[in-house]
This record gives C-alpha cells, sequence and structure tokens, in this order.
C-alpha cells in the first residue's frame, strides 16, 4: 500500500491544497513560500488519478475549471492571510499556537516566528504518519518548539493538548483552517467551545468565514463525479451565524472581506469567489 493511501476522505484534501502551495511558492510574485508542499507531493505519486485538477486554474473552461480556479485562489490566499495572522498575534502576546486540523501546514517550519513560541499541530494519527516521514526524510527543522498531537477532533481533544504542554493560562493564538466546513453546526460548536475553554483573555481564534464560491457555480459541479466525492463530505460548520456564536461564546470578531485582502495582496478576483476570513479575540469565560 502507497504512503499516501492512509490518506482518505477528508485527510486526503490536504494533498490537494499541498498542490496549491507548491505552485505558489513556484511564482515570481508568490504570496508565500512552502519548500514542502512539493515534497508530499513527490511522496504521493498518483493520489489523484484521472481526475480533474481542481488546484490548476489553468484547466479547460467549464464549470468545474471555475471551481478550480475560485479553490486554488481561496487557498492561496487564505494561507497568507493566516500565516500574517498567527505572526501578528505570537508578536502581540501569543506564545502559543494551535493548529486545529493541522494537516500538512508546514508554518511550524517555514515561518519566521518569534523567540520562545510553541506551535502545537493537532491531527489524525494516520495524518501525522504519512507527514512525519515525508519530513524526516527532507531533514525538515523547526524554527519553533513544535508538537504534533494525534487525536480525533471529534472526540476528547483537550486533555491530550495539555499534557503535550498546551498551557491554558497562557494566551493562544488557535487557528481552524479549513476545517470547520466538514463539521456539522453542533460538532463546530463543541471543538470552538472546548477552545474557548482553554483560552484565557487575549487569546485569539480565526477561520474561513462564508462559501468559498458562489451558490451557482456549486449548483453546477457538486453532482459532478469528481466533484461529488469532496463536497459530500461538507456539513456547513457554522454557517453564516459564526460572528454571532463567537459573541455569545466570549470572544471579539472581525470579518475580513476576500476581495478586499485580495486587492491588498495583488491579486485579481475570480468572478465567483465569495466569502472572507473570521478573527476573533477572547474578552472573557
Amino acid at each position: 500500500m502507497d504512503r499516501h493511501d492512509a490518506l482518505r476522505g477528508v485527510a486526503k484534501t490536504a494533498l490537494g491544497v499541498a498542490v496549491v502551495r507548491a505552485r505558489e511558492s513556484l511564482r515570481d510574485d508568490r504570496l508565500f513560500n512552502d519548500p514542502y508542499a512539493q515534497e508530499f507531493l513527490d511522496a504521493a505519486p498518483g493520489a489523484f488519478p484521472e481526475q480533474p485538477d481542481l488546484a490548476d486554474g489553468r484547466a479547460e473552461a467549464g464549470p468545474v475549471a471555475s471551481l478550480g480556479a475560485v479553490f486554488a485562489f481561496h487557498a492561496v490566499l487564505r494561507t497568507r492571510f493566516f500565516d500574517d495572522y498567527l505572526l501578528a498575534a505570537t508578536r502581540t502576546g501569543c506564545p502559543q499556537v494551535v493548529l486545529l486540523a493541522a494537516g500538512l501546514d508546514t508554518r511550524a517550519l517555514r515561518l519566521a516566528w518569534p523567540s520562545k513560541v510553541t506551535v502545537f499541530e493537532l491531527d489524525l494519527p494516520e495524518v501525522f504518519a504519512f507527514k512525519e516521514e515525508v519530513l524526516a526524510g527532507c531533514g525538515a527543522v523547526p524554527t519553533c518548539e513544535r508538537q504534533t498531537v494525534p487525536v480525533d477532533l471529534r472526540g476528547n481533544w483537550t486533555d491530550a493538548l495539555v499534557a503535550t504542554g498546551f498551557d491554558p493560562t497562557v494566551p493562544t493564538a488557535w487557528l481552524a483552517e479549513g476545517l470547520l466546513l466538514y463539521l456539522t453546526a453542533d460538532e463546530a460548536a463543541r471543538l470552538l467551545t472546548a477552545a474557548g475553554e482553554l483560552s484565557t483573555p487575549g487569546s485569539q481564534l480565526a477561520f474561513e468565514h462564508s462559501g468559498i464560491a458562489s451558490s451557482a457555480l456549486l449548483a453546477q459541479t457538486c453532482g459532478m463525479p469528481a466533484i461529488k466525492q469532496y463536497t459530500s463530505l461538507w456539513k456547513g460548520g457554522l454557517g453564516d451565524d459564526a460572528p454571532g456564536w463567537l459573541s455569545r461564546h466570549g470572544w471579539r470578531p472581525q470579518i475580513h472581506d476576500r476581495a478586499e485582502l485580495a486587492a491588498s495582496y495583488g491579486r485579481p478576483v475570480p468572478g465567483q469567489s465569495s466569502g472572507g476570513f473570521l478573527t476573533a479575540v477572547r474578552t472573557d469565560h
């Protein structure tokens, strides 16, 4: 069995995002550089056999290609935005970072962290089995203290996090990148409630808000077999109520419009892109 065969379902989407990050890293005007993304892809040849390339905006015209362009644009923009968010948070009083469903994230190895920052990566054991083997093979060295926590975020993960050295009395920057969409509203609420219970005032939180693509484009593509195997995993998370939920649960949220961010980065917005990002500051328990 190939190593990438262990990455199934939601876990496999991490490889799709690695495709986008690898391509962005080759651009002269790249918004970030992830030198490890291609290492993951090289370790998983044939992970997406005979499927349309959803990460490639250069594909043939049509709704699938349009969705691919939107997906790639979103993944690039969110990577840069969350890079900036985490670095700003750690420079202003959050020495702990928790990446919920870290996947093939390599921020602990590629960002210039302030001193004495610890990054905790949480994901399924099978994800780390693949990820750690690849990183060890290319001699990757963290730029901070890095702790991996193999857990299922749908269960009791907080005890495992604390056992790894997480201190709930220290302000923390939380990131749930590309995660809540794959959870039901109840699952997302339980996850964020648990994070909130571990968050002292001044802690920060970030995740995506609203949809990636227009409802019209999704309606055109979601029934197609190559797309349905991924969109069938979507459960919606907190949906449009996310800012309200955060406000009701001890957080002060702020919405960041994707189109405005794209303009600030000098990137054109695909016509059928939508949504944005949420950041929030913990105010009380």
